[in-house]
């Protein structure tokens, strides 16, 4: 089984005082609220990780934001340098004094509550797996793929569960094509982190006064002991130690290097059978809207060829887009505002031909072009993916 083989510092982000990570919805109105958004963009992460490398060196931050400091990692706000984040992800620091990585719900399995009927008060759950088939022959259907991703029914009628996350194990598990074992691999939002409402009031920007009547509410966000975020950055040295300002209100959370062993990618047995399922870990902004970068469309299929990794995209299960945005703090306006398919989307590719190094260099870029079709979202961590099993066992 191998590995992506990289140059990586692994980073711990553990917030020491709320965190408001607004979303991409507008508030501030009368009676407006804003929701939280847990996990952040990546986006975040990387703001924060490039603010504070600068911080650390001394660099006037000023003149940076002005373009007038190229720095050898960063670049200059128009043109980054190396820097780029390849992992964020929920983690958390285990009692071993390890850390281990914590996973958004993949778009091809679905958790049930079971109705407990034993009398334990613990919460059980049931995970089920969908499959790219065929559809019946005398079933129609306007999808433009060869397969279409199909759950078996329970005997009855089930409503998903929400607010669950993967643990590492978990998710080498999925990788493997194994499914998930729900009561050791889950773990509930409210072992994670907690929310409260915070009330906030209008002020005047001309006056820089408190306006009557204009009163909202905004989502707080507090992680429990131990929870934090887990980033991994290439081709810049981040601090061993240091404290960055995270999310809305720049609040304080302490980074350090960590040791982490990640998941392993079973390149060789995707190669050898030729096919795997390709599973977004970060937003993903394609210009194609759900489609990644790579794909072109020959009679009405889909094939990739990027990197050198050749492949046709059979199946597809892609939760609803979302919008990426964000604040530019070197114009001092909003980023552009993009359509993005959302992290756990899948995507299952039959005939795939490719190297274990190709499909490295795959994972090592991300599904961007060359030459790149976004240089800052990509060096800020969007268009990351891992691959699994086409097949489940």
């Amino acid at each position: 089984m191998s590995t992506l083989v990289t140059s990586q510092t692994h980073i711990f982000i553990e917030p020491l005082d709320v965190l408001f990570m607004r979303g991409n919805k507008l508030f501030g109105d009368p009676g407006s609220h804003g929701e939280a958004l847990i996990p952040p963009w990546p986006s975040v992460a990387a703001g924060a990780l490039r603010s504070g490398i600068l911080a650390a060196e001394g660099v006037d931050l000023a003149r940076f934001a002005k373009g007038e400091i190229n720095h050898p990692s960063l670049g200059t706000p128009t043109k980054p340098g190396p820097f780029t984040l390849t992992q964020f992800t929920l983690g958390r620091k285990l009692s071993s004094g390890e850390y281990e990585t914590l996973h958004a719900l993949p778009a091809d399995l679905v958790v049930h509550e079971l109705e407990v009927t034993d009398g334990t008060p613990e919460t059980q759950y049931q995970i089920q797996k969908i499959q790219a088939q065929n559809l019946h022959t005398g079933m129609l259907s306007s999808g433009s793929l060869t397969y279409l991703p199909v759950m078996a029914e329970p005997d009855e009628r089930r409503k998903a569960a929400s607010g669950l996350w993967l643990t590492q194990q978990g998710w080498q598990r999925y990788l493997e094509g194994q499914l998930p074992t729900a009561k050791t691999d889950l773990v509930r939002v409210g072992d994670l982190w907690k929310t409260e409402n915070r009330i906030g009031i209008g002020l005047s920007a001309q006056q820089r006064a408190v306006e009557e009547g204009k009163l909202f509410t905004t989502q707080a966000v507090s992680m429990l002991p131990g929870v934090g975020f887990v980033a991994s950055v290439v081709g810049a040295d981040v601090p061993a130690h240091s404290t960055l300002r995270l999310g809305g209100d720049g609040r304080a959370a302490a980074m350090q290097n960590m040791a982490l062993k990640p998941a392993a990618i079973p390149f060789e047995t995707l190669i050898a059978q030729r096919r795997c399922r390709l599973v977004l870990t970060t937003p993903g902004i394609f210009s194609r809207g759900w489609l990644p970068n790579g794909f072109t469309e020959q009679n009405g299929e889909y094939f990739l060829d990027l990197h050198g990794v050749k492949a046709k995209l059979v199946c597809a299960s892609v939760p609803r887009s979302e919008v990426i945005s964000g604040w530019d703090l070197a114009k001092w306006q909003p980023k552009p505002a993009l359509r993005a398919a959302p992290a756990g989307s899948v995507y299952w590719l039959e005939d795939l031909q490719a190297t274990p190094e190709q499909l490295g260099k795959l994972a090592e870029c991300g599904l961007w072009s060359e030459p790149c079709e976004d240089n800052t979202r990509r060096a800020e961590g969007f268009n990351r993916f891992a691959l699994a099993v086409f097949d489940w066992q």
